[in-house]
């Protein structure tokens, strides 16, 4: 019997904030029952597993982002656009260590369907519409940006540019120009 109170939305905000705290991969049924002050087994009518746990954080997370990013991107265009998204993706990224951590999650075909993912998909096409990107450059573009955001946040939130004098802020700010600059004079197939 489900414990009153307790839903699989609540148990999947637990996880996420859970996931902030002390890192994505160490949330488990039972942290998360210390959370609620229940037995592990009270969650289970609630959830799963703890991969399912974990896949709902990680939609949840897509879900976050994607609100914040289109909420950045309404009105923009160009460079723009394109800053406004990647300081969306960047501050989520460092507010959010956990869930960001979730979203690199591999989902299952019906459940990324589901998701926001496609969403992100289609603000990143959206902001390279004005760069009048045909396919399958387009493609390659938005594997560009992706793998570029992530490695950045991914270096950055592992301390991996602490011990270098140059600002952080002021590399992020030189790698969005040097994208847009790319993204402008993007090179022909050969």
């Amino acid at each position: 019997m489900a414990r009153a109170g307790l839903t699989a939305e609540l148990v999947t905000q637990a996880a996420a904030d859970l996931a902030d705290e002390i890192g994505f991969h160490n949330v488990t049924v039972s942290a998360l029952a210390r959370r609620f002050g229940v037995k592990p087994a009270a969650l289970y009518s609630h959830v799963k597993d703890v991969q399912d746990v974990r896949v709902r954080v990680a939609v949840l997370a897509l879900a976050e982002l994607a609100d914040g990013a289109a909420a950045a991107l309404a009105g923009r265009a160009g460079k723009d656009a394109l800053v406004s998204f990647a300081n969306a993706y960047r501050s989520y990224a460092k507010r959010h260590p956990g869930r960001y951590a979730a979203m690199q999650t591999e989902l299952d075909l019906e459940t990324a369907l589901a998701s926001a993912a496609r969403r992100h998909a289609e603000m990143t096409r959206a902001i390279l519409r004005g760069y009048e990107l045909p396919e399958p450059d387009q493609t390659d573009a938005v594997r560009m940006l992706h793998s570029t955001f992530h490695g950045y946040v991914s270096l950055e939130t592992a301390g991996g540019f602490r011990r270098h004098p140059r600002e952080v802020d002021a590399s992020w700010s030189r790698t969005l120009d040097a994208l847009d600059a790319v993204l402008r004079n993007w090179p022909p197939v050969r």
